[in-house]
Parts: C-alpha cells; structure tokens; sequence
C-alpha cells in the first residue's frame, strides 16, 4: 500500500508504523526540512528493501535514514546494511529513549523528540555509482510525483470522478 492513497482518512499514514516512529520521522523530517534536503518515506528500493526515509539533497546526495525506536528494534533488523548500496550516507535516527552506544560507528546518528532532531553524529561519505544514483533519483522523483496526484486526488475527489462515493460504494 502506497503512503498515500485517495482512500484513507489521513493520506500520509499507512499504518506500517507506530505511533513513536512517527514521532521520529517528524522530527527527522524537521531537521531535514531545515537543512533544505528533500524528503520521501516509506521508499521502495531496487533491491526490494523500504526505506523508512530517504533524502536529496541539493547537490543530488542520496541519505538514506533508518528509524530504530527500541533495543530490540535494532537488533532485530539486519537489512540495514543492504542500504548502503542505494546512498551515499546512512543515519541511524531513534528517540532519547533509545542508548546511542547500540548504533554502529561506521552510521550516522540522529536522535529526535518529535519536535525536532539533532545529529549526534555524521554519517560518513560512501559515494554511489552515477547509475545508481541516477536510478535512485529517478525512483525518488517518480514517487513523489504519483504520490502529489494521490495527495490531490485525496484532497479534491472530483478529481477522480467519484465525488460523494464512499468506500462502500
């Protein structure tokens, strides 16, 4: 299921996550905002791997940015590493909540409280391939578009023709 779809009350939660990742990512995406990089959620990669976020920036640099909001969440997923292959910067981001020291080293980190978030520490550059990249913006900027018409159609059901249908219909 999209992140967006014209059938849901709100558009941009698709139910995947919890109510503490969700406060992560908007911290994250405050950050992000701020520092005038471009964000997508919740984006299928190549590989068959989702992405909980991932950023361009203006110089056309693919972060990608993995929410951990437990312990356990993080030891319990190993398909991080495969991320690596899609960016040229990796951040772990997690709430206060969580001890940085469960972060590997060779990751950014990120911790946010909802409201807004802090880099604790950089993630260090890994440039892609220029293919890759190219495939990954062309993938970012494909998704954002068809999730804009999703947005609008949500937002304006004339839009799709089925103004004053419900669901049910």
């Amino acid at each position: 299921m999209p992140i967006v779809s014209p059938f849901r009350v709100d558009p941009l939660v698709d139910g995947r996550q919890s109510e503490r990742a969700m406060m992560v990512r908007r911290g994250v995406q405050r950050l992000m905002l701020a520092r005038k990089v471009s964000l997508l959620p919740e984006m299928a990669l190549a590989s068959g791997r989702r992405a909980d976020l991932v950023c361009l920036s203006e110089k056309g640099e693919i972060t990608i940015v993995e929410i951990k909001t437990s312990i356990e969440d993080f030891r319990v997923d190993r398909k991080w590493p495969d991320y690596l292959q899609h960016c040229d910067r990796l951040f772990f981001a997690t709430h206060p909540g969580v001890p940085a020291d469960i972060f590997p080293e060779s990751c950014g980190l990120i911790v946010s409280d909802g409201y807004g978030a802090e880099i604790l520490r950089e993630a260090p550059e890994d440039r892609i391939a220029p293919a890759t990249r190219k495939a990954m913006t062309l993938r970012f900027a494909r998704l954002a578009a068809d999730r804009l018409v999703q947005a609008e159609w949500a937002a304006n059901p004339f839009m799709t023709g089925m103004a004053g249908e419900t669901e049910a219909d």
